[in-house]
């Protein structure tokens, strides 16, 4: 399961990073994240192995999730309050790029080789 590597996870090349998690069941302490997961899920189902997704396949899928537009947002997308926030510099250095709304892709299909 997602818990079950955590010691791992929280080593890095660097030192030592730490994970935080939710209580169970306490959707109020995920702020808006729970959007991302189901945007997420839309193009990997629950179900789906992610021991073949290149680091390629993850920029994809998180340019294109960040993408889409959101009511909460104002209309626009998490790429667009990034990009404005911190630069699309950055956005660029951690392999991010913004997708048009015509053109972004919410299905496995996405992953289609």
């Amino acid at each position: 399961g997602e818990f079950a590597r955590v010691d791992d996870i929280e080593m890095d090349v660097r030192g030592e990073s730490k994970l935080f998690f939710c209580d169970p069941n306490r959707s109020d302490q995920k702020g808006r994240i729970e959007k991302n997961h189901t945007l997420i899920r839309d193009i990997l189902p629950k179900g789906s192995s992610f021991d073949n997704l290149t680091q390629e396949d993850i920029n994809l899928v998180c340019s294109h999730v960040n993408s889409v537009r959101r009511a909460s947002f104002n209309g626009k997308s998490a790429y667009e309050l990034f990009a404005f926030t911190y630069g699309e510099e950055l956005a660029t250095l951690l392999g991010i790029s913004k997708i048009d709304p015509e053109n972004v892709i919410q299905s496995p299909r996405l992953l289609d080789k």
